[in-house]
């Protein structure tokens, strides 16, 4: 036990490195820039904002698809909404000060422009498999658009790989860890066994089971989450003013120390709010395409559009409520803090039900993102090895999660990492290389809306 114990600790050591230099400023800047650069190539996507969220309200279903495009959002938020709205914003203001929390709601706004071209791409060159059902995401675009299916199989490789980790075992942990401090003296299988059995009845039925099971499980927790932390924002109302001051000065001026705080440099606040926000939205990881791939549309830009509200919701709206009540608290300045601990301590603080609030946003978003990861994963799976290997990999998907309930956080976070920015890589290439489509595409749509 001894050998293993010391094992898992150098093998987190290695994974730590390899994803603080695989996140090092070359990749921040390569995805911040390219936000920018989409921004700027779509004629600033961004203010068509209340077409897109219309057509997702809308419900259409026009054209071939698996799911509609309601359902393809549903699933893609399911995905996105998880461990990083909450925690990963913990981190990322334990770790860069109050300021990235700026940093991060800057890469959801600048990333609906990324979020919204990897769809209209996903769209654009999706095709059918051996059953009918449409599939799509960069490993085709790289394959049809780019001619660069060697690099499009690397992507499904990397996806396959990641989806076990940032969208499986680290969200099972979560769970796991949030029971643990709710109820002590539980233990891990008491949690891992229960969250098994139901992530394997769901995926039992496939992307249809999954799409039912999100498209009243998202709307419910984000709105239940959402509206409880501007209830506790309204019940501290006078602090919000010296928040955001606090915020948007660290943003640009980093944080000196203070209490048990060791200080953030505007690096620090640039690097962790921008990689955190990326764990969050996932705008430029190349994920959300694949679902909306599968979506009953007739225009890659009207999906496109669909898809790229998923970054509001996420980021603009959820990371910013949970960044207001975190750094609200003051409880960041605290010593020997943990994610969990000071989410605790900060929704504790703010308000009698704020750890109700916490426990039940938490509970909601991990298992809809472990169920909508399954099908990205799945996806990937079958583009490298066929429909004969899903099997396999759902019954693979569903070990995990026990796994993952019993694995050391630090490790998991930190291989999700790794596998975040190998997967981005590729995908970021073909959004660059094929900017000039999404560019076209974006204005024949909005000419026939003239």
């Amino acid at each position: 036990m001894e050998l293993l114990f010391t094992t898992l600790t150098t093998l987190d050591i290695i994974l730590e490195k390899i994803a603080g230099w695989i996140w090092g400023w070359p990749l921040i800047l390569l995805l911040f820039g390219t936000h920018l650069f989409l921004t700027i190539r779509t004629g600033v996507i961004q203010r068509h904002l209340p077409h897109a969220l219309k057509l997702c309200f809308s419900r259409r279903q026009e054209g071939e698809g698996d799911v509609s495009a309601f359902s393809s959002l549903m699933i893609a938020l399911a995905a996105t909404i998880g461990t990083g709205n909450i925690y990963g914003v913990a981190g990322a203001v334990l770790l860069g000060g109050p300021g990235a929390v700026l940093w991060m709601w800057l890469t959801g706004v600048f990333g609906i422009a990324t979020k919204y071209g990897e769809a209209v791409l996903a769209v654009k060159y999706r095709q059918k498999n051996e059953r009918g059902e449409m599939v799509g995401g960069p490993m085709l675009v790289l394959e049809k658009g780019l001619k660069l299916k060697w690099l499009g199989l690397l992507f499904a490789l990397f996806a396959a790989i990641a989806g076990l980790g940032i969208g499986n075992m680290n969200q099972a942990n979560t769970i796991t860890e949030l029971a643990q401090e709710a109820i002590p003296g539980l233990e891990n299988w008491m949690v891992a066994l229960p969250l098994t059995l139901a992530t394997g009845a769901v995926l039992i039925g496939g992307v249809r089971s999954i799409a039912r099971v999100c498209a009243w499980l998202v709307p419910f927790m984000a709105l239940f989450y959402g509206i409880g932390c501007i209830v506790i924002l309204l019940m501290n109302l006078e602090k919000i003013p010296g928040t955001l001051e606090v915020i948007f000065s660290s943003a640009f001026s980093g944080h000196a120390a203070i209490g048990g705080f060791v200080g953030a440099g505007i690096k620090e606040a640039m690097r962790y709010g921008i990689a955190r926000g990326l764990f969050s939205n996932e705008a430029g990881l190349g994920s959300a395409p694949i679902v909306a791939a599968a979506a009953k549309t007739k225009d890659p830009v009207s999906q496109g559009l669909i898809s790229a509200t998923g970054v509001f919701w996420d980021t603009v709206i959820i990371c910013a409520l949970t960044g207001l009540v975190i750094v609200g608290s003051g409880d960041w300045q605290m010593e020997n803090l943990t994610k969990a601990k000071l989410c605790h301590a900060a929704f504790s603080d703010l308000s009698h039900f704020g750890t109700f609030i916490l426990t039940g946003g938490l509970l909601t978003f991990v298992f809809s993102t472990i169920l909508g990861w399954s099908y990205y994963g799945e996806k990937s799976v079958e583009y490298l090895l066929g429909l004969k290997a899903v099997p396999y990999y759902r019954w693979l998907w569903v070990i995990a999660v026990f796994v993952g309930a019993m694995a050391p956080v630090s490790l998991i976070w930190n291989f999700a990492d790794i596998m975040n920015g190998l997967m981005a890589l590729p995908n970021l290439i073909s959004l660059v290389l094929l900017s000039g489509v999404i560019a076209a595409e974006t204005k024949r749509y909005f000419k026939t809306l003239d």
